[in-house]
Order: C-alpha cells, then structure tokens, then sequence
C-alpha cells in the first residue's frame, strides 16, 4: 500500500473564485481531483488507456469534505492525496488542502473501481495495485 502523501501544487485563479473573493466550495473538489490524476499517473497508471484497453475505470463513490478556512485569489496552495485502504474493487485516499503550514480543506474520498460498459463494480486489477504499491 502507499503509504507517502502525494503533493501537486494549485494557484488560485480569478475564475476559481465566487463574489465574495473566496475559492468556491465545489472548486477543492477539483484540486482534489488532479492530484489523485497526478498521483496516478506518476506511479505509471494511464487513465484513458486502462479504461478501453482493459476495460476498468475509477468513479468517486463517496466524498467528504470539511472546510476550515478560505483559500483566496493567488494563493498558493498545495493540495495533497494519501492511499489509506485498498480493497478489490475501491481505494480510499485521505486528502488535504493547505497554504504553507495552514490546514485549509480535509477530506476522504473513495473511489469505486468499475467496468466502463455496465458501471457495475469490477476488481481492480493486480497491475494496477502493484504499480500504486511501486509508487513508494
């Protein structure tokens, strides 16, 4: 199992904003997205191909999200995804959001492996946990 936290950096754009200068709420969601995006890719799992080649795709099962403090226009921020639990078919990650030492979005997320036809739930397959255990 992974067990070091991936990192991405985030820049806080103008559009990830709402009318009162604060990034949106949904909009962690996506930061959050990309970093788990990264964090597969980097331990060599190509989303696009495992899902018409081998037939198998990750959806988010279930999420959340407890917000702390407001990230704002330009900040910095480093958004993080740790691997917490593998099962056959789902992973859950454990991720943060943080503007340097400043603790500003906590979340779980699970994600539920599942063929791409039928979205019904579907092992993960074993080269795909290997290359995440790899990732250490």
């Amino acid at each position: 199992m992974l067990s070091r936290t991936f990192t991405i950096p985030v820049r806080v754009y103008i559009e990830d904003t709402d009318a009162g200068g604060i990034v949106y709420y949904a909009n962690y969601l996506r930061y959050m997205e990309r970093a788990r995006t990264d964090w597969l890719r980097e331990a060599g799992v190509d989303l696009v191909a495992w899902q018409y080649e081998r037939k198998r795709m990750f959806v988010v099962h279930s999420v959340a999200l407890r917000y702390r403090l407001p990230a704002r226009y330009n900040d910095l921020l480093a958004v993080t995804a740790t691997l917490v639990r593998d099962r056959r078919v789902s992973l859950e990650l454990e991720q943060q959001v943080r503007r340097g030492d400043e603790l500003l979005v906590s979340g779980s997320v699970e994600l539920a492996c599942v063929d791409p036809g039928t979205l019904k739930p579907a092992a993960i397959p074993s080269t795909i946990l290997e290359a995440i255990a790899s990732g250490d």
